[in-house]
C-alpha cells in the first residue's frame, strides 16, 4: 500500500533543518506506531526510549528538540521529567501524550510550561497540528479537555460576577496560577481565593476539583 504524504500544513511549516524528537512509551507497539507515524510525516531524526530513565538520559545527553513523552511510564513520569527539565533549563520542548482527561494534570503542564498536552484518544487528530505548533514556538492542548462542562458563555455574565471577579476569570483562562494572578494585581493570594470561592459559588460549580479553570478556559473568548 502506498503511503499517504505528510499533510501540507505540516511541510509548509517544517524547519528547514530537520528537528531532533525523541519519543517515549513503555508500550512496544505505541512506541513504533508513533515512530512509524513521525516518519510519515516527514521527520528523519528520531530518538527513542521506552521508560522514563531513559527518556531523561537521552534528553540529557542529546539535547533533542522536541520530547513526545507518555504521561505514565516505568522510571520516571513525563511530568517528572518535565519538571528536572524546567530546574535544570534545559530548552527541549515537551509534549504529553496520556489518557488522563483530569483538568489538574494539565494545571500542572501549564505550571511547568509545557509546549503541550494531547490525549492519546485523539491523538491522530492532533498530534501533526501539534508538532508544527511546538515546533514554531507556540503552545498545544487537546480542546477535548474542556468538554466536560457544558457551560455556555453566556451563563457567565448572567450571575452577577463583580469586575474584579471577571478580571481573575480571564487571568484564570490565560492558564495563570493563584500565584501569578496575585502577582499581576498587587494582592494576596488569600484574596486570590476569595475570589475564587466566591465565583465557584456564583456559578454553582459545585465542589469539582478546577471547575472554574476549567469554565474559562471554555469561555476565554468571551471574556476579552
Amino acid at each position: 500500500m502506498k503511503k499517504e504524504k505528510a499533510p501540507l500544513l505540516v511541510l509548509s511549516l517544517m524547519p528547514l533543518v530537520d528537528p531532533k524528537i525523541l519519543i517515549a512509551d513503555d508500550h512496544p507497539i505505541l512506541l513504533k506506531g508513533l515512530y512509524d507515524f513521525l516518519k510519515d510525516l516527514g521527520f528523519q531524526t528520531i530518538l527513542k526510549a521506552n521508560n522514563g530513565t531513559e527518556a531523561l538520559k537521552q534528553i540529557l545527553e542529546s539535547k533533542p528538540d522536541l520530547a513526545i513523552l507518555d504521561l505514565e511510564m516505568p522510571g520516571m513520569t513525563g511530568i517528572e521529567i518535565a519538571a528536572h527539565c524546567k530546574s535544570a533549563s534545559i530548552p527541549t520542548k515537551i509534549i504529553l501524550l496520556t489518557l488522563h482527561k483530569e483538568i489538574y494534570l494539565y494545571q500542572q503542564a501549564k505550571e511547568l510550561n509545557l509546549s503541550g498536552y494531547i490525549l492519546k484518544d485523539f491523538a491522530l487528530d492532533d498530534l501533526s497540528k501539534a508538532i508544527t505548533t511546538v515546533l514554531s514556538g507556540e503552545q498545544f492542548f487537546s480542546e477535548q479537555l474542556f468538554k466536560e462542562m457544558n457551560i455556555n458563555q453566556t451563563d457567565v455574565v448572567n450571575y452577577n460576577l463583580t469586575p474584579s471577579e471577571i478580571k481573575i476569570l480571564r487571568l484564570i483562562s490565560q492558564g495563570l496560577s493563584t500565584k501569578e494572578i496575585a502577582a499581576k494585581l498587587f494582592i494576596s493570594e488569600r484574596t486570590i481565593e476569595k475570589h475564587r470561592s466566591n465565583m465557584i459559588a456564583k456559578l454553582q460549580l459545585g465542589k469539582k476539583h478546577n471547575s472554574l479553570m476549567i469554565l474559562a478556559q471554555q469561555n476565554k473568548f468571551s471574556f476579552e
